[in-house]
Order: structure tokens, then sequence, then C-alpha cells
């Protein structure tokens, strides 16, 4: 049964009251009061991209802490040089007070070190020992351009595994996607082959057109990316702002208003669907991308055609 418009607005303020943000260590740089831009207490992921120093996420995450906000930090598997550096960035996160965080693999073809997938250093049991209560893993809706299909089935059957046997509380995060039915089928899939991790789906922030497609193309995402290219005057005009007329033309953009309205009808839909939350990506800024969650989250938006437009 389809939900009415009275309980989707109650689904969706709901849905986004627990949605996480997340900041690269050299966007946060940039930002003199995250008070000025984030509620306290918000969730943030701080990022560690391949060839940084993870030094520039534990400030970045120092900073955060102090500041009122709960940080959880990135690691990637292939680029922890030695298990002896991960303790030593692990007892400083323990002395801030740092329970969470993110494991990914990484995107780097060769190791930098000893671990070549997120199941190897979940292994070494260090994360326990260094007092994580909580720890997200990547999952893959739409595939991963470095893993074929049959290991990333493996690997959440490990996750789950390990989960088992672990203090901590474990879930799967993805990466951003554009539409809800490849996330959905994913997850109702993984359910069957005995996935029982709880995920955190990611979203794209408000953002141009060509903003999106350049960070879809670079981290693999799937089908969903032709929600982008489906509107012909969309793509018209992001021609045309490349060309002559560039300085007369308004750069088409996108929001995750109709990911969101297909999202929680699936959940409706599904009272066993394993999705807990989203995880909002700023790709066009955390400024745009914040005052636009908690305008959803405060429910100052109203229903138009397949999407919902936000007001102040």
């Amino acid at each position: 049964m389809a939900l009415s418009l009275a309980d989707e607005k109650k689904a969706l303020t709901d849905l986004m009251s627990r949605t996480t943000l997340e900041v690269t260590p050299g966007g946060a740089a940039k930002v003199d009061d995250f008070s000025q831009i984030v509620r306290a207490e918000c969730t943030i992921y701080v990022t560690f991209l391949p060839g940084s120093d993870f030094v520039d996420t534990l400030n970045t995450v120092r900073r955060l802490k102090t500041e009122g906000f709960n940080p959880v930090p990135h690691f990637a598997a292939r680029s922890i040089v030695s298990a002896e550096i991960l303790e030593q960035n692990l007892q400083a996160l323990q002395n801030e007070g740092i329970t969470e965080g993110l494991l990914i693999g990484g995107g780097v073809d060769q190791p930098l070190g000893e671990f070549s997938a997120s199941i190897d250093v979940l292994n070494t049991g260090l994360f326990e020992s260094y007092g994580f209560k909580k720890m997200g893993l990547a999952g893959h809706p739409e595939g991963s351009p470095d893993i074929p299909e049959h290991e990333c089935t493996l690997a959440i059957q490990k996750k789950n595994d390990y989960a088992k046997n672990s203090s901590m509380e474990l879930y799967l995060a993805t990466q951003f996607v554009f539409e809800a039915a490849p996330v959905l089928s994913w997850e109702r899939k993984i359910r069957q082959q005995g996935n029982r991790l709880p995920i955190y789906v990611g979203i794209p922030g408000l953002a141009t057109i060509k903003t999106l497609i350049k960070h879809a193309t670079h981290c693999g995402v799937g089908p969903s990316m032709r929600m982008l290219t489906r509107n012909p005057m969309n793509m018209l005009r992001l021609t045309l702002k490349d060309s002559f007329l560039g300085p007369y033309i308004n750069a088409p953009s996108s929001d995750p208003s109709g990911l969101l309205r297909d999202l929680v009808a699936g959940l409706a839909a599904d009272p066993n669907c394993l999705i807990e939350r989203c995880h909002l990506y700023p790709l066009g800024g955390l400024k745009k991308s914040a005052d636009w969650m908690y305008k959803v989250q405060d429910g100052k938006f109203e229903f138009a055609n397949q999407k919902f437009t936000t007001y102040d």
C-alpha cells in the first residue's frame, strides 16, 4: 500500500534525521566555524584519500571533536603501511575518545603494506583493542570498478562472519547512488545471500550535473548515473554551459529528493529491508548540502511531481 503524503513526509524527516555528512581534510581547512554550518553533535565522516597523510585526517578529527561533533575517520586498508603504524594511529584516536570508524579497501592498485582488503585489517583485532565500538565497511550496490562481482559477494559474507564474533557493531556503507531501485534490489539480493548487517545508503548532495557526473565517473557509480542524463533539457544546458554562451546559461543541477521519495516507498513496502539511514556526500559544497538536509529534517519541504522542494 502506498504511503499517504503525511506518512511519507514523516518517513522522509525520520530518515533524514539520522543522516550523516562527510568532509575532506582539505575541505575542513577552508571552514572557519563548523557550528555555522552543521548542528551540534552531528556525525561527520573524515576522509582519507589515496596519497594523503593520515595525520591530516587525525588533525581534522581532533578539531571536529573539540568543536562538539562526532567525527568518524576513514581507514583505507591498502594504504596502511603496517600494523604498527595503524596501531599508532588508533592509539591517537583512542586518546581523542573516538570509537567509530569507516574501513574501506582503498583506491590504490598495489597495497602499500601487508593489507589487501578491509577484512585483513579487521582480523588484526586492533580496532577492538583500541576501544572501537562501531565500524562501517564498504558495500557496492552497483559493483566496483576494482573488484569483480563474485569477490564483492564473498567480501560481504566474510564481513558478516566477522561480525558474529566481534564486539563492534558493523554496518555496510555504500557509495552514492542516483536511483533507489538499484540499491533496493542489491539489498534484497545480499539479504537473501545471508547479509544481516545494517546498511547506510550514500546519497549525493546538491550539485551541478557536471559535478555529479565527474564524481560518479571517478567513483565507478553504475546504471543509476542515467538519472543525470535522462533529462534532455539538462543535457542541452550542460552543453551550452561549456560553449561561448556559458556566461548566460544557468548550470543544470540536481538534488536527491526523487531518490529519497523512492527510497522511503521501498522501505515501506519491505519492512525487513536492512537500510537504516543515509549518508550525504556534499559534492556541491558542505554548506549547501547541510542547509538542504536540515530543511528536510525540519519538514520544510513540499511535494512537487515525483520530487519535493524545500523552503525557508
